[in-house]
């Protein structure tokens, strides 16, 4: 884990617009931790880093698969991949989701970055203490939260195509993939 969040912009987004304070919970849906890493399933506050909130500019349980390039990137796997795009991110989502992305609304909260500690990822955040928010924004408009982030969205009918992805040097995310048409269960 890295040091406090000192310096940096965390946030979570949330559907429900009168959070007065954020209490630590379990997640939802616990995940296989390596050893010693069990506590991430256990009660937390989750938030992202402003670097990659757009990760989270979608409803709740919309299935999707965000791309970017790292340094770390292969020439073949960035021009298979990405080809010639200026999008800082690639977020895919099945066309069942589109018109709920479309319509839905959103509040960011921002917190206060005392309390967290940076995953190995550098851009979730957590804190096992009761935070209150130190600001709200409504989030009315999702294609064009993402579009302002440098996000191309991307429709398929299916996010099954892209299971090979996380054996690029893409970072390759995915998030609430159980709800994913026919996503096997457990991957």
């Amino acid at each position: 884990m890295a040091s406090p969040a000192a310096r940096s912009r965390l946030f979570h987004f949330s559907d429900d617009p009168g959070i007065d304070v954020f209490v630590p919970r379990p997640v939802q849906v616990p995940s296989p931790r390596q050893p010693g890493s069990e506590w991430l399933n256990g009660p937390l506050v989750w938030a992202v880093d402003e670097s990659r909130q757009a990760t989270y500019l979608f409803p709740r349980d919309c299935p999707r698969i965000l791309l970017w390039p790292t340094s770390s990137t292969s020439a073949g796997d960035l021009e298979r991949w990405w080809g010639d795009r200026t999008a800082t991110m690639i977020a895919h989502v099945e066309w069942a989701w589109l018109a709920e992305i479309t319509r839905h609304r959103l509040y960011r909260y921002e917190l206060p970055p005392q309390s967290f500690v940076a995953l190995d990822d550098a851009w979730m955040w957590v804190s096992p203490d009761v935070v209150t928010p130190i600001g709200r924004d409504v989030v009315a408009d999702l294609p064009a939260a993402l579009a302002a982030e440098g996000v191309e969205l991307r429709v398929m009918e299916s996010l099954t195509p892209l299971r090979g992805v996380w054996t690029t040097t893409l970072h390759a995310s995915g998030i609430r993939l159980r709800n994913a048409k026919g996503w096997p269960p457990g991957e």
